[in-house]
């Protein structure tokens, strides 16, 4: 496994930001969840003047053996069609992205699909209900191609890093992923993913469940289970990667936001691997998969966005760079009473 050097945020500098917080020319608290941010952004830059420039997201893909147990409400071959339009600017990512001021780079790690692709591991996992999704030397290589794309959209001039997700059936290896991660049961983490009906809903509970036994039967206690046999036994190769892109962000110093529930699936696997990586997290939104709460009361995030989303691509992390950017403006920006000449009593 490829080693990550990931300093912890310096107490220090958070403890500076938020004295310089307090005398900026407002009451203190007035802005907010606002101001937490400001003072992470200037902890994670190591400066009280923080500026967040060009940003990033990349969209991590595969597809998922487990979707042939009619997990979801679209078939494995939109993994493939969804590729080309992201390529193309048609997603919704793209839209986004381009009114955030940020670039989206797509990466194919594991689709199905005829055209060739060089950082693609495998066509799609093996179906977590019946075998291992991917061994672990595939579960690396998913990793490292991750980490690679990460480094290059920094190298690429981004200041703020966010991960995407596509994969028809991903939210069912992220159900699974995080239970055994996390020690759920598999209705508190799944959910409706594309919107499926009830019916469809109770197969993918059921599948879920499956996942979890045979993966229990091979491991043992999940709980007690390393993070990298959880993932090869029951994630996906473009979780793998969003945990790559995690890991090199925060190697890199760079803020990182979290999207829905697969990606922070990923983010939660990278922890489990660098605990440091949590401190350069913040949660773009709060999806309306159930997993995803106990997913970021399990990180200890709080969501910036909130607005019943469930699309994935990137879009509630992208969508919240705008108000990062300006927590980091209200911190590097706003005179302290003391240069204002305005009194604080």
């Amino acid at each position: 496994m490829m080693r990550f050097n990931i300093p912890p945020i310096p107490q220090e500098w958070l403890a500076q930001a938020r004295a310089h917080q307090d005398q900026l020319t407002k009451p203190p608290g007035s802005l907010g969840y606002l101001e937490e941010l400001g003072v992470r952004l200037a902890a994670i830059q190591q400066t009280l003047r923080p500026v967040l420039g060009k940003g990033a997201v990349i969209v991590c893909a595969a597809d998922h053996g487990v979707a042939a147990e009619g997990v979801s409400a679209y078939p494995s071959e939109v993994t493939a069609q969804m590729l080309l339009n992201f390529r193309a600017g048609g997603a919704a990512i793209n839209q986004i992205a381009r009114a955030a001021h940020a670039q989206v780079y797509v990466l194919d790690v594991g689709v199905n699909s005829p055209v060739p692709s060089p950082e693609r591991v495998r066509p799609g996992t093996g179906n977590i209900a019946q075998e291992a999704a991917m061994t672990r030397a595939e579960a690396e290589q998913a990793i490292r191609a991750g980490a690679e794309a990460a480094r290059r959209a920094i190298a690429e001039g981004a200041t703020i890093l966010a991960a995407g997700d596509m994969g028809i059936g991903n939210t069912t290896a992220a159900a699974a992923l995080t239970a055994a991660l996390l020690g759920l049961e598999a209705e508190a983490v799944t959910g409706r993913g594309t919107g499926v009906d009830e019916a469809r809903y109770q197969q993918k509970v059921q599948v879920v469940r499956r996942a979890l036994h045979r993966a229990q039967a091979r491991l043992g206690a999940l709980t007690q289970a390393g993070p990298l046999e959880l993932l090869t036994e029951l994630g996906g190769l473009e979780i793998a990667a969003i945990a790559g892109v995690f890991l090199a962000g925060a190697e890199a110093g760079l803020p990182l936001v979290t999207d829905g529930f697969p990606v922070t699936t990923g983010a939660l696997l990278a922890c489990r691997l660098e605990p440091n990586v949590r401190e350069y997290l913040f949660a773009g939104h709060r999806s309306v998969e159930p997993g995803h709460r106990r997913q970021l009361d399990a990180l200890g995030l709080r969501p910036i966005l909130e607005l019943d989303m469930r699309l994935g691509e990137g879009t509630g992390a992208v969508l919240s760079f705008p108000i990062l950017r300006a927590a980091a403006s209200v911190m590097a920006g706003m005179a302290t009473f003391a240069q204002a000449g305005v009194s604080q009593t």
